[in-house]
Order: structure tokens, then C-alpha cells, then sequence
């Protein structure tokens, strides 16, 4: 029986001693090893090997390009959004601001750089199952606030409206529980579902929206109306 592949992560950090304790700590777990680093954005989208991650953790304040723009630069960069790697953006501060604009660049997850090894760890195993991943204390606020920004920031999309308007109605509802906030097994309860054709929905919608995760899934549905805070 052939093992299952090791999650390949890559980390990008202005401070090599923080680098080097990812470092350590990642390629100390069988399931994933660090493939590649960089000390700010500039030397990160120049790394050939980073669009080959699975995982970024990506630092948010670096000199000459910070966590955001590269982000933004490396989620664009003409990849299908299953085949981008999930970026998991981490940050000294525990500000909203950041947080929103790292989800709005494409990032899968926010974390504080305190957190402990083992959420970290975990973190990485849950953004690249195609989950999302937000610093707990952030989460609330974060939706509470996430809408009227969003709406100052984006034009009406048509487009976006549209790839909403083409789910069934059973899709509408597990999507409306997903903007709220709702794990898979709230899901199935919520609408006595078992937990593997709420998987099956989730999966259809990411598709039908075009959406890298439940996160993006999230964003479009505040700036589509779908719900508010």
C-alpha cells in the first residue's frame, strides 16, 4: 500500500529565525515538508517551486512586497483555482483589516503568529483539504464587518450574480449556511443531511462558483447579497 503524499509547504518570512522554526517544526510531522522559502514577496514569486506548494504560510508585513500583494500576484497568476496553492497568511497582529484583505487577495486561512504548533499544524492539514481557516478570535468580528467593506469595494457583478443564481435549491441552502459560518456536520444537522451529501454539496457549489474554498465561497456570497451580517 503506497503511503499518501507528503503536503508540500512553502514559507514566506522576512525573519529567517521564524522561517527556521516553520521549518523544523513542519518537516518534524510525516504527513508534510517545507519544499520552498523566501524572505519577502519579490524573491517568493521568483521562487519556480512556490506555484508547485500545496501550502503557503505567507508573512503579512515584508519589506519591498508584503503577505497581500503576493498573494494577490501569485493566486493571479493564471492558474485554475484547484491547481493554486492554499495560502494561510500569518501576522503579529490580530486586526480585521488584515484578515479581510488577505481572504479578498484569495488567502484560504488567517493566523496569528503566537499560535500554538499543534493549530498551526492543523491549520495546514485543514486549508489543504479545501477547508478554511481563521483565527478564532478574528472570526466573529470578521463576518460582522466583512459586508459593508465589501460592498464599498466592489462593483455589482453580473457574472457573479449569475454563477449564484445557477445553484438548485437545496445548493442555495447549504450556501447560505456556509456564509454563516456553518461546519459541514452543523450543516447536515441543520438540515438533517448526512455529512457526506453535504461534502457532495459544498463540492458542487465551490464549482459552480468557481470558488478556490469555503472562504472565497464566503466573499461571494457577501458581495453578492446572499446574506448580510
Amino acid at each position: 500500500m503506497n503511503e499518501p503524499t507528503p503536503i508540500k509547504v512553502a514559507l514566506v518570512d522576512d525573519q529567517l529565525l521564524v522561517r527556521s522554526g516553520f521549518r523544523m517544526l513542519i518537516n518534524s510531522q510525516e504527513d508534510m515538508e517545507v519544499i520552498a522559502e523566501a524572505g519577502n514577496g519579490r524573491e517568493a514569486l521568483a521562487t519556480h517551486l512556490l506555484p508547485t506548494a500545496d501550502v503557503v504560510l505567507m508573512d503579512v508585513r515584508m519589506p519591498e512586497m508584503d503577505g497581500i500583494e503576493t498573494t494577490e500576484r501569485l493566486l493571479g497568476a493564471g492558474q485554475k483555482p484547484e491547481s493554486a496553492p492554499k495560502v494561510i497568511v500569518l501576522t503579529t497582529f490580530d486586526m480585521d483589516e488584515y484578515a479581510l484583505s488577505a481572504i479578498q487577495a484569495g488567502a484560504s486561512g488567517f493566523l496569528l503568529k503566537d499560535a500554538p504548533p499543534e493549530e498551526l499544524l492543523e491549520s495546514i492539514r485543514t486549508v489543504n483539504r479545501g477547508d478554511a481557516v481563521i483565527a478564532p478570535s478574528t472570526t466573529r468580528r470578521l463576518l460582522d464587518h466583512m459586508a459593508p467593506m465589501l460592498k464599498r469595494n466592489v462593483q455589482p457583478n453580473s457574472q457573479l450574480q449569475a454563477r449564484v443564481d445557477s445553484l438548485t435549491r437545496r445548493e442555495r441552502e447549504v450556501f447560505e449556511l456556509i456564509a454563516s459560518g456553518r461546519s459541514n456536520p452543523e450543516i447536515a444537522q441543520d438540515l438533517f443531511l448526512s455529512e457526506a451529501t453535504v461534502k457532495t454539496h459544498v463540492g458542487h457549489i465551490l464549482a459552480k462558483l468557481d470558488a478556490r474554498d469555503r472562504v472565497q465561497a464566503v466573499v461571494i456570497a457577501y458581495q453578492t447579497g446572499v446574506v448580510s451580517p
